[in-house]
């Protein structure tokens, strides 16, 4: 990691300042200082993109797609690197950083596949003798330029999520990381300025406050796309006026394992699921509701797991469960944990913090108005409990606030299109855990936890309007 890193304003790289420190979150030492844009920096970068919108739009598809093809290519090849600033902005241990980069390169490649796939329909317009002789056509058009906000825990894939699709379609954009882990997507802004993109085609603008409205607010914005809490989402939706949003929030994601199931399989994933990233993934396995039949074994296998994971450094090879995003953010999950102890919840494993550091935790009989259970975690934290019946399962998983994914162990395919039916969320991941994301399928959530979908394909449909054109007096010999 270099000592400093300036931002990218119109595609160009401005080293304004460098007033924007980047700690280690391991170390909680300085690790390099990010130039800080300020107002008058998003108003030019705005302005920008609406002046590239033009020259963009009008690219041909190969040429989209020969642009995605070099970053997917310029990704791959400083794999390790981007690794190391993952592991050092946000305490990704190495391991899961290095998975982060391939993610990347997918992400970037199915959008550089689809870039050539947007296509439109034909449609027959004769339903009556009023229409006869109509026939239209619609094509996909890009909105125009976007607003894009990052979260902190997958810096460098979920920004991948956004300038894919939009670089897909044709559409400008000004990205904000979050401010704790600018450096994936400064990086990625040097390897955007290495192709023949438009200028103004891209900004990536490290923001506090000075400006910071302008990217949700801005009527010059076609599009704002969030990812983050709900609290932030929602509260930007409300100030976003016409442009359209797409938020990808929260969850309390939650997971069924019925008496089918294979338990060694079961715990494994689960483990995985709920202690990955540290809990700070918006589909962590944070409930998990077992047959009661299975849950003395999945618990008990569930804890001796979860005792086992290393934690500790995240540039050690063996390690699991690295730091939390700040001391801050691991003082509140412990003080969580307290609060469902203290209406009687039971710590199974786990429960303790040290310094930006939390054990991997399991806690039983949590009250369901604890916020470890109701609220979204963002921590190595799960909830575990039996039940009887698989409808009063469905209806637990179901009484949430939140609906992004859910989980469901089962070898019955009745109960696993019962549970595609019923369970009120954006998907239903059969024998595997919520935490799985294949980043070319539609995903997103329902209730507070979004509005939209990522997942390329699925993206473009929200950057891009349709267009319709009708032919009238098609095989007449006159106009209708």
């Amino acid at each position: 990691m270099h000592d400093a890193y300036p931002y990218y304003l119109a595609n160009l790289p401005v080293a304004a300042n460098a007033a924007l420190t980047v700690t280690d979150k391991h170390t909680l030492e300085p690790a390099c200082r990010v130039a800080l844009a300020d107002g008058r920096a998003v108003d030019e970068a705005i302005a920008a993109s609406v002046e590239a919108f033009e020259a963009l739009r009008q690219w041909p598809a190969f040429r989209r797609r020969a642009v995605l093809e070099h970053v997917t290519a310029r990704v791959a090849a400083r794999k390790e690197e981007l690794a190391e600033a993952l592991v050092i902005e946000a305490g990704k241990p190495i391991t899961f950083a290095r998975g982060e980069v391939d993610r990347c390169v997918d992400t970037f490649r199915v959008s550089m596949e689809e870039s050539t796939r947007i296509n439109g329909e034909w449609m027959d317009l004769e339903i009556s003798p009023r229409a006869a002789g109509c026939q239209a056509i619609w094509k996909r058009v890009p909105v125009g330029p976007c607003s894009f906000i990052l979260p902190f825990n997958f810096p460098l894939n979920l920004a991948a999520h956004k300038i894919g699709p939009a670089l897909a379609v044709g559409c400008p954009f000004v990205l904000k990381p979050d401010p704790r882990t600018p450096v994936s997507s400064i990086l990625l802004g040097e390897i955007l300025a290495e192709t023949d993109l438009p200028a103004g085609s891209f900004s990536i603008l490290p923001v506090l406050e000075d400006g910071l409205a302008m990217f949700s607010e801005d009527e010059r914005f076609s599009l704002l796309s969030f990812t983050g809490s709900p609290e932030v989402g929602w509260t930007l939706k409300s100030r976003a006026g016409r442009k359209k949003v797409v938020l990808e929030l929260g969850g309390n994601a939650a997971c069924i394992v019925e008496a089918d199931s294979d338990v060694p399989r079961v715990v494994e994933r689960l483990a995985f699921g709920a202690f990955y990233q540290s809990g700070q993934s918006c589909i962590s396995v944070q409930r998990i509701l077992v047959r009661a039949s299975l849950y003395d074994a999945v618990r008990d296998g569930l804890a001796a797991r979860a005792t086992a994971l290393k934690m500790g450094d995240p540039r050690d090879e063996d390690t699991f469960i690295g730091p939390l995003i700040s001391e801050a953010h691991s003082r509140r999950v412990e003080s969580w944990v307290a609060q469902a102890v203290a209406t009687g919840a039971k710590v199974v494993c786990g429960g303790r913090r040290d310094g930006v550091f939390f054990e991997a935790t399991l806690l039983e009989g949590v009250p369901r108005a604890a916020k470890v259970s109701c609220r979204e975690v963002f921590g190595p934290v799960a909830t575990i409990e039996p039940y009887d019946d698989f409808e009063s399962a469905l209806d637990i998983v179901n009484d949430s606030d939140f609906g992004l994914q859910a989980g469901v162990f089962t070898r019955d395919i009745h109960k696993a299109f019962r549970a595609f039916e019923e369970l009120e969320v954006g998907g239903v991941i059969i024998n595997d855990i919520p935490s799985l994301r294949v980043d070319s399928m539609p995903y997103g959530g329902v209730k507070r936890s979004g509005l939209g979908r990522e997942g390329i394909r699925f993206a473009i449909e929200d950057m891009t309007e349709r267009r319709l054109m009708v032919l009238c007096g098609v095989g007449t010999d006159s106009e209708p």
